[in-house]
């Protein structure tokens, strides 16, 4: 392959997909976003970032307290220290899908699959540790980061992807939660990223309404059908 053709067939398509300020004003605002808050959990007072963080999780408690506020909180923080990974996470899954359906509708299969999968898994939480289960203290345990959001998006850029793509990106969403299942058990987790892959695809209808709408250029009329009309004009004058 000639460093021409290497340009025209992985590096320019690869430069077309990177984020960008245009194409991904969400994307790239949620993850700006995120860097402030990871930088200052990193920096902060420890003390005010705890408070913070617990305010933020949604664990049971707090859902049943206040539930709007863990539930906008918690996605307002990245769980563990590097934000890194987190911005390639959203260039392969919310940055594209944000280019195909706007970035209005793509937060909102965020927001579906962030608050669908949590209330589902803190659901399946209370329900274990009724039936004795799980200690209680699992009620209270920190849950706070996007990745339901992520995966909701994953699952949605699915949809709009040709079938290999589709096969790809599905497999690759399923390889995430078996991996998460098997090196790290947790119940909410194990409940949450499913639930929320599932969310991204059940809204596979509504995401293939169409994409952002283009505003339209005025089309002339071509030459040859105007120089009858200016003939007629040229005529009667």
């Amino acid at each position: 392959m000639t460093s021409a053709e290497l340009r025209r067939r992985l590096i320019r398509p690869g430069l077309r997909a990177l984020p960008t300020p245009r194409a991904n004003p969400f994307a790239l605002g949620y993850l700006a976003l995120l860097l402030g808050t990871t930088l200052y959990a990193r920096f902060g007072d420890p003390d005010t970032v705890h408070r913070l963080q617990a305010l933020s999780s949604t664990d049971a408690h707090n859902l049943l307290v206040h539930p709007a506020l863990s539930l906008v909180g918690s996605g307002l923080w990245v769980a563990g220290p590097v934000w890194m990974p987190y911005f390639w996470a959203f260039a392969l899954t919310v940055a594209p899908l944000e280019r195909r359906i706007g970035g209005l509708r793509a937060l909102g299969v965020f927001g579906a699959g962030h608050v669908a999968a949590t209330l589902l898994s803190q659901g399946v939480v209370v329900a274990t540790v009724a039936a004795g289960g799980a200690e209680p203290a699992l009620l209270d345990a920190m849950d706070i980061g996007v990745s339901y959001g992520v995966l909701a998006s994953l699952g949605a850029l699915a949809g709009l992807l040709g079938p290999t793509g589709r096969k790809l990106a599905l497999g690759a969403g399923l390889a995430l939660i078996g991996h998460q299942v098997t090196g790290d058990p947790d119940l909410v987790t194990a409940i949450g990223h499913p639930a929320a892959l599932a969310v991204g695809v059940a809204l596979w209808p509504l995401v293939r309404g169409g994409g952002p709408r283009r505003p339209r250029r005025a089309r002339r009329a071509p030459a040859w059908s105007a120089a009858p009309a200016a003939r007629a004009a040229t005529a009667e004058g």
